[in-house]
């Protein structure tokens, strides 16, 4: 299954990095998560240079799509060219906003009158955008689900891993990447704050 990172120029790395590398270490079943931005190549808001995986269209074909922040998303949603080229569909696709992602999602009507998370600075501007921000990590409105600050994306990550690969893949792949000595610790914060948005048939081990 393939997942496209959405990522902009002036991305922010944490975002789009945690996220795609957490994904691809699903081996079963295989998960291939894709960055993919609009041009051949981004760079991020610190000079770090990636190049394009995938065209952007790549977004309408995956079965999931993140789409990552950046320091320039308020001036990408203005971009109707752009917008129009992101055309996604919960009913067939799981999509998740990071951060200022959510400016995207919000802009492309998919999150309607539901409540958002995403980072502080971007908040006013969702907010603006006539969505209500919550004071929280992570939330998921069935396939559509936001998270707020840089190590949110690991909250974001694990519910798109859930989703696809079921629950114990994202346990498994949140206890391989949390700090020695405190993995227990990260595994039990990744379950209080992403299963409860599971589907009841994703909240269990399996």
């Amino acid at each position: 299954m393939r997942i496209a990172v959405v990522t902009f120029e002036g991305f922010n790395e944490l975002d789009s990095f945690i996220a795609s590398a957490m994904i691809n270490r699903v081996k079963q079943p295989e998960l291939r998560a894709l960055i993919v931005c609009p041009s051949e190549r981004v760079e991020s808001m610190n000079g770090v240079v990636v190049q394009s995986q995938a065209a952007l269209s790549f977004v309408r074909e995956a079965e999931a799509v993140i789409v990552g922040s950046g320091i320039h998303t308020r001036d990408l949603v203005r971009a109707a060219g752009l917008m129009s080229e992101l055309r996604l569909d919960p009913s067939r696709q799981i999509i998740g906003g990071q951060c200022s992602g959510a400016l995207v999602l919000a802009a492309l009507g998919l999150l309607g009158n539901l409540p958002a998370c995403t980072d502080s600075m971007t908040r006013p501007w969702v907010e603006e955008a006539g969505v209500e921000v919550l004071d929280q990590p992570f939330v998921a409105h069935g396939n559509v689900a936001t998270a707020g600050g840089c190590l949110g994306s690991h909250y974001l990550a694990a519910w798109v891993i859930a989703r696809l690969a079921g629950w114990n893949a994202a346990e498994s792949v949140v206890h391989y990447v949390a700090p020695v000595g405190q993995k227990d610790e990260w595994v039990q914060r990744a379950r209080a704050v992403v299963r409860q948005y599971l589907p009841a048939q994703e909240r269990v081990t399996v």
